[in-house]
């Protein structure tokens, strides 16, 4: 009865829970690529009000950090979007969100523990998340990352060897 039920669930879980990886790292990593794109693109616009705001949380260099946020989020966005260089362009995303974490929302950061639910609605979270999940598991095989791994990494056919081949003449 127990084996059944194991074949039974791999079974499921290899026709059908596999085939939902793919579109739903689509679906996540279109999304955030489109949230990280128009944030980026909206601190590009505003570069006065980020480097304000940046001045507050007491961020170095904040007209410098102001604009290499804003050009990593439209940029890596647009990234992952596409699907090109996914997981490259993911570490400097987390790590861009784990920096947001540390400054604009450090208590939520602070108190992950006593108080969760202020870490998971903080504004950094999603971005976050999504970012670590495509670090792990790459782009998925709807992507351009995917086409070009198929592109360049495809194999030669064999070269077929002649039946009628014979030895070489004696010398």
């Amino acid at each position: 009865m127990i084996a059944k039920l194991v074949r039974w669930y791999d079974l499921v879980a290899k026709n059908v829970l596999d085939r939902l990886r793919d579109p739903l790292l689509l679906i996540m990593r279109v999304f955030i690529g489109w949230q990280f794109f128009i944030t980026g693109k909206g601190k590009l616009a505003n570069l006065d009000h980020v480097t304000q705001f940046f001045t507050s949380l007491h961020i170095p260099m904040p007209h410098a950090n102001a604009v290499f946020v804003a050009t990593l989020e439209t940029v890596g966005g647009l990234l992952l979007l596409v699907g090109l260089f996914s997981r490259l362009i993911a570490i400097p995303l987390s790590v861009n969100m784990f920096v947001a974490y540390l400054t604009a929302d450090r208590e939520a950061l602070v108190n992950v523990f006593r108080n969760p639910d202020g870490f998971t609605q903080a504004e950094p979270f999603l971005f976050l998340a999504i970012s670590l999940i495509i670090l792990a598991f790459g782009p998925g095989i709807f992507s351009l990352d995917a086409l070009l791994r198929r592109f360049l990494f495809r194999k030669p056919a064999p070269v077929p060897v002649p039946a009628t081949a014979t030895a070489p003449p004696p010398l």
